[in-house]
Parts: C-alpha cells; structure tokens; sequence
C-alpha cells in the first residue's frame, strides 16, 4: 500500500522516532502522545485492522512487543494501557493495524 502512512515509515520513507524494529514490528513514539510514554506498534506488512489479522503468532509478537517496550521504558511495574482502534467507531484513523502503548500517568475507565 504505497499511500500507507505506515507502511512509508516501514520503507524508509518516512522517519519515524523509532523505540524498537525487528523483523516483523516496527514500534514508534506518536506524533501526538496521550501519556508521557505513547508508542505504536505496527506490523511491517500491511494489515489493515484487528478483523484482517490472520496470524495468531504476528498477533502475539505485537502484545509482546509492547510489555517488551514498557520495560524498557520503565512503565511496566506501576502499569501502562495497551489498546487497538478498528475501524472508524473504534477511533481508527490510520488504517494499518497499530497497537497505542501508553504510560506515564493513571490511567481512567471509561477512557472518555
């Protein structure tokens, strides 16, 4: 998906402020952050959301990316919100899956 906002980050195109990258994931701080930590984490082949994942393990090397993440930032003992968007009334607007890692503050439910 050439117009991919994300996948021109995992191409090069674009440069990210890159946390982590291996072979599948590539993990970035947000343009916008939401708490003193806010990181995605994107698969590097395009997936568009959460219903278009067909890869259990791909799926399970995103979550463990993101505790991976959290503690190496020193959110993982006082907790960190990890959460995906799908679609537009689940908040989504870049559609290339992402998982938002966010900590640094308390976190509130309902997240408003």
């Amino acid at each position: 998906m050439t117009d991919c906002l994300f996948c021109k980050m995992v191409s090069g195109e674009i440069k990210p402020d890159v946390v982590f990258e291996d072979d599948k994931v590539l993990a970035f701080r947000d343009l916008h952050p939401q708490a003193p930590m806010h990181v995605l984490v994107i698969p590097k082949r395009h997936v568009t959301n959460l219903n278009d994942l067909d890869d259990a393990a791909l799926g399970g090397h995103i979550l463990q990316t993101a505790a991976k993440i959290a503690e190496q930032q020193g959110y993982a003992e006082s907790g960190y919100r990890s959460l995906f968007n799908c679609n537009a009334d689940g908040g989504q607007t870049v559609h290339h899956l992402h998982l938002h890692v966010l900590g640094g503050r308390r976190m509130h439910w309902p997240p408003g």
